[in-house]
């Protein structure tokens, strides 16, 4: 391995932080330490990460308890060394004690206030209302109003999208048919759903909203650096095509094309610039057809479990930490637009060639994306072929075997049934749209 003049540490043990050690060894060659909590499958058997286990490190006390030894170790440390959290905990945890690292390492975070603000559902709409950013109808549902029964007048009609407002106090909450979102499609299913969440352990809020009619393909995300004088240099949009049926999983990607707008570069950038953001953003986004604008869901405060497409496209998420706090030479530098030309797309896949061809909604984009399929022009995360292993090989194809199982199970009770009754109202939109316009003709 390569000696570099920083040391790069990842917090976690995911497919988050073997996406940034393969950006680092793609980059620079090196091999790469983290710190986390528990050993996960994505790291397991690596060559380029090496996985230091602290049980408690997860959460306060724990992680201090780690960081203070920590810092006695790398107080004289001669290279920068460089912390990227790959996870919301880690990155809640970087902000909260900035403070108390950064004298010994880098810390590419928002401030904690700010942080406290843009983690939170409601503070970040309330935010993205003051900046302009458009979001979905949304509604509050408080505890309170659960026990006075007053939640169920709204807004809007059915049907809604229903997720925690405290996805670490979600974690505590447990009954069947639990999920990471829920789409509810009328007042018996809100007031069941309602019940069951808050008479098994969760007391937090609960946010309501308009549900954005369309299936995956309508989603987007958006990926973004901005350096240490609040400047975004870097933004890559995808598109992604398929996403996880698994209740707890829902939202996941499985599958993202290249895409390109300035609109919405625009946009975001004026956004994260305005807020005196640093580091790596991730934002969930959905295209409503009903306006034509683009919906913003909500912002991660570093890189996504799937954003090694941005990689993957050639804009090395590693990079832009290594230029902006080793090299020092982003401040002149314009901001990289990605995903502009076309003929160099590639397709990142978190699920295997098969499932993403039988389970991904019908349209051009999917007809592109298997166009990629079809000339090589894809490529996933953990299969890398500078950390190959027998034991790697039969565990990374372990964990993407089990998804033709967990497609087969939820796939049509948690997506297709839903994407098929909203094709069905398409095409008979478009069959009075075709008999309006004839009867117009003949008048």
């Amino acid at each position: 391995m390569v000696q570099a003049k920083f040391t790069p540490i990842l917090l976690g043990s995911d497919i988050n932080v073997y996406g940034m050690a393969r950006s680092f060894n793609e980059a620079y060659g090196i091999k790469v330490q983290a710190w986390a909590a528990s050993q996960l499958a994505a790291t397991r058997y690596s060559k380029i990460v090496d996985v230091e286990v602290h049980e408690g490190f997860e959460e306060d006390p724990g992680f201090m308890n780690v960081m203070k030894q920590k810092i006695e170790e790398y107080k004289n440390h001669p290279e920068p060394v460089i912390l990227i959290a790959c996870g919301d905990g880690y990155a809640e945890l970087l902000a909260k004690h900035k403070d108390e690292l950064k004298d010994t390492f880098v810390v590419p975070y928002i401030d904690y206030d700010l942080l406290e603000k843009l983690i939170s559902k409601e503070g970040f709409y309330e935010i993205t209302e003051k900046y302009g950013l458009p979001y979905p109808h949304t509604k509050i549902v408080t505890m309170d109003d659960y026990k006075a029964e007053n939640y169920l007048n709204l807004p809007f009609d059915y049907p809604v999208e229903l997720k925690p407002e405290d996805p670490v106090s979600w974690l505590n909450c447990q009954f069947e048919g639990r999920k990471k979102a829920f789409t509810i499609h009328d007042e018996a299913e809100l007031v069941d759903i309602v019940g069951k969440i808050y008479t098994n352990g969760y007391t937090e809020d609960l946010i309501l909203q308009d549900f954005i009619p369309g299936d995956d393909s309508n989603m987007r995300v958006l990926n973004a650096y901005v350096d240490k004088d609040h400047k975004v240099k870097m933004m890559c949009l995808g598109h992604p095509l398929l996403e996880d049926p698994t209740p707890q999983s829902i939202g996941n990607y499985m599958a993202i094309l290249p895409a390109f707008s300035q609109k919405l570069y625009d946009t975001v950038q004026s956004f994260l610039e305005k807020l005196n953001y640093t580091g790596m953003a991730n934002f969930d986004i959905k295209y409503d057809p009903r306006d034509g604008e683009y919906k913003f869901f909500e912002i991660n405060l570093r890189q996504g479990r799937s954003s090694f497409y941005v990689t993957l496209n050639g804009y090395n998420l590693a990079k832009w930490y290594v230029d902006d706090y080793v090299e020092d030479n982003l401040k002149d530098k314009p901001t990289v637009y990605g995903n502009k030309d076309g003929a160099n797309y590639m397709l990142w896949l978190g699920v295997p060639k098969k499932i993403f061809k039988e389970y991904a909604y019908d349209n051009g984009s999917k007809r592109l994306a298997e166009k990629l399929i079809d000339e090589g022009h894809y490529g996933t995360t953990v299969f890398y072929d500078k950390d190959r292993s027998l034991k790697r090989w039969l565990l990374m194809h372990y964990m993407f075997h089990n998804y033709y199982a967990r497609y087969k199970k939820y796939y049509q009770v948690n997506k297709g049934q839903y994407f098929e009754e909203e094709a069905k109202k398409l095409e008979k939109q478009a069959l009075r749209d075709g008999q309006q316009e004839n009867h117009e003709n003949e008048i």
